[in-house]
């Protein structure tokens, strides 16, 4: 069944003066409007325990325009303003649902500053875009074409930290369905190497940010010699914005590319479920770990997947990928992360970051054989011990052994009781 998908397509677009004045005014218009309904909000449910309603922040706005101090909301398009309403409504819901933190209010400065237009608010005609309150159409450029017959749902239009304006038009296609193959891959992040794949090839890390780190310390050292409120200091602000966009931009780049190679190439795509959030508490790691940008890697396979009938298997965080040994099963007890080389009890060498790669692959055609979980035994009911302390382990802790080893086509000696 063809399934129609929500796609973005974003662009940079160059406004005139008048635009650009009319969306600044909007941007401030939508700030206000959130953080004034959050507030609202707040204090209606620390003081009251009580909720307020899209229907109600939309009745309280309409309230607001009537009154002298925020007449000026009048002057901006409405569409906006309650698109923000929306969205906190949204960021509500995600908190009650214990999804999300509880919402913040939007700053002036540290937040992307941006407003949502929907159908009634833009008008799209010939290939042009123009905006409610605006005679003329955006200056885009037209990086890559739309699909054809495309017509655009919604329009975003933002403008970031380092003073570029971005479009994100938002439409329904039906992406077309990769050519089939058999072929499955499995994933291992790494720092040194990004990713390093069952097959054996190992992608270095491009280390954008430790690339682009001496003009990023030149930057923030104008920066911080700059007085406060002056001038120079926005424009130091601004040149330090930038060496950070180009960071993000370059990273961005090379992660889609790598990202589509991978998911063109192959059928099934098997990656591990990384907590980086914790793996982000290591002060010698955290930076290499945030350069290497795991979590938007993951998240382009997820939907790239998606679109082109792939697969894609998570397998549980805590498979011993690293410790276990391809050949006969045998699980170490301890591998620190400076050991890259290590030899198992039947002789076979092992590259730390290959055999770990080629172990994900396995676990993960096992669960699509089996259709089960891949979670290790953490502990025996009635010693409270783990497994792994317990006895050499001779399979992958917590899935079907036969299939994991078929799935590499190896042969393991049986665990003795099995």
């Amino acid at each position: 069944m063809v399934q129609r998908v929500k796609r973005a397509f974003k662009y940079r677009f160059y406004p005139t003066d008048e635009q650009a004045a009319e969306l600044s005014r909007t941007f401030g218009c939508v700030r206000l409007v959130y953080n004034k309904a959050l507030e609202e909000r707040t204090r209606a449910w620390y003081g009251e325990q009580r909720r307020i309603s899209y229907v109600q922040s939309s009745a309280a706005l309409t309230r607001w325009k009537k009154t002298e101090e925020l007449a000026f909301l009048t002057e901006v398009s409405s569409v906006p303003l309650q698109q923000a309403l929306r969205h906190l409504q949204v960021a509500f819901g995600n908190f009650f649902a214990k999804r999300a933190k509880y919402p913040r209010y939007k700053g002036r400065k540290k937040t992307r500053a941006s407003a949502e237009y929907t159908r009634s608010a833009f008008a799209w005609r010939d290939g042009e875009l123009t905006l409610a309150k605006m005679t003329e159409p955006l200056n885009i450029r037209w990086s890559r074409p739309l699909p054809e017959g495309a017509r655009p749902t919604t329009v975003t239009v933002s403008r970031d930290s380092a003073g570029r304006w971005f479009v994100s038009v938002l439409i329904e296609d039906t992406p077309t369905s990769a050519p089939a193959t058999m072929d499955a891959v499995g994933i291992d992040a790494g720092i040194t190497s990004l990713v390093t794949l069952s097959t054996g090839e190992k992608i270095a890390n491009p280390r954008h940010e430790r690339r682009d780190r001496a003009r990023l310390t030149r930057a923030q050292r104008e920066l911080s010699r700059k007085a406060k409120g002056s001038t120079n200091r926005e424009k130091a602000r601004r040149r330090v914005a930038k060496v950070h966009a180009r960071i993000a931009d370059r990273r961005r780049d090379f992660l889609h590319k790598l990202s589509t190679r991978l998911v063109r190439e192959n059928q099934t795509v098997v990656i591990e479920d990384l907590t980086v959030r914790n793996l982000l508490k290591n002060g010698r790691l955290a930076r290499a770990i945030s350069d290497a940008a795991w979590t938007e890697l993951r998240m382009m396979l997820e939907y790239k997947c998606a679109w082109y009938g792939r697969d894609l298997v998570v397998i549980d965080r805590w498979f011993p990928s690293s410790k276990l040994c391809g050949n006969c099963g045998t699980v170490r007890e301890k591998l620190p992360l400076n050991v890259r080389e290590w030899t198992c009890e039947c002789g076979t060498v092992h590259d730390r970051d290959v055999n770990a790669a080629r172990n994900i692959l396995a676990a993960g055609l096992a669960v699509s054989a089996c259709g089960d979980g891949v979670r290790p035994q953490r502990e025996y009911p009635r010693t409270g011990q783990s497994s792994v302390k317990q006895e050499p382990q001779r399979a992958t802790a917590g899935i079907p052994r036969l299939w994991a080893r078929e799935a590499v086509n190896r042969t393991a000696p049986p665990r003795p009781g099995t």
